[in-house]
């Protein structure tokens, strides 16, 4: 029986290219969309119609992510991963300047949404699976020494803690925890300047979160299974 993979937030960029790594190395994904447009992983689901699957979810909707839930609560994954994101329209904006709303939306996506999903879904994970979120290298406070992309930094470092919260509340759990650090890679999101490419990270971050299953524990982690500091 194929490995089993639960991908929310695989409609384009990062999450597409983890869904179409994981299929070609065998792997059935069940990947999420927002909203009833076609989005590529549709297409990649007509190319691996016995491997992908698409459901629909707006993580910032918690009566979707609990009908998400009831629609595959007979079912187990090896991994449970949720890759939604985003980042504030000015990245160059200091805290102070970012408006209320702006603020508001990139934390409610980038943290309070994740770990809603995270919670939520836990439970579909089997019991020596892995479940995770991607991060981000400018959520660690350790090595924030330049500045710059000051929300999206926060934004990521409040996920990180409160995964550390949940992990912390389920210590006796025996499901790997894990934050990934994919690194700067050129995306809508990372824009045209990132030194990598999707193809430079995807396949390590699949190598990493194939690694954690049968761990223990929460880590925060880079594309080569490296410990970022918190």
């Amino acid at each position: 029986m194929a490995s089993t993979l639960l991908l929310v937030g695989a409609s384009r960029g990062l999450g597409l290219a983890l869904a179409a790594e994981f299929a070609a190395r065998g792997w059935h994904v069940t990947g999420t969309v927002r909203g009833d447009d076609r989005t590529p992983l549709h297409d990649l689901a007509d190319r691996h119609s016995r491997q992908v699957d698409v459901e629909q979810v707006d993580i910032t909707d918690r009566d979707q992510i609990a009908a998400l839930h009831r629609r595959l609560a007979s079912r187990r994954f090896d991994i449970v991963f949720v890759n939604a994101g985003t980042a504030n329209a000015d990245q160059n904006e200091t805290i102070a300047e970012t408006s209320t709303e702006e603020f508001v939306r990139v934390m409610v996506t980038n943290a309070l949404s994740v770990m809603r999903a995270v919670e939520a879904l836990g439970d579909l994970v089997a019991d020596d699976g892995v479940l995770g979120a991607m991060s981000s290298g400018q959520g660690s406070i350790a090595n924030s020494e330049t500045g710059g992309n000051e929300v999206y930094r926060g934004s990521k470092a409040a996920l990180n803690q409160y995964m550390r919260s949940y992990a912390a509340r389920r210590a006796d759990a025996r499901r790997a925890l894990v934050l990934i650090a994919p690194g700067w890679i050129r995306t809508q999101l990372g824009g045209p300047d990132a030194p990598l490419t999707i193809a430079d990270s995807i396949p390590k971050v699949a190598d990493v979160l194939m690694a954690q299953r049968g761990r223990r524990g929460l880590r925060f982690l880079d594309r080569n299974g490296e410990t970022v500091p918190w």
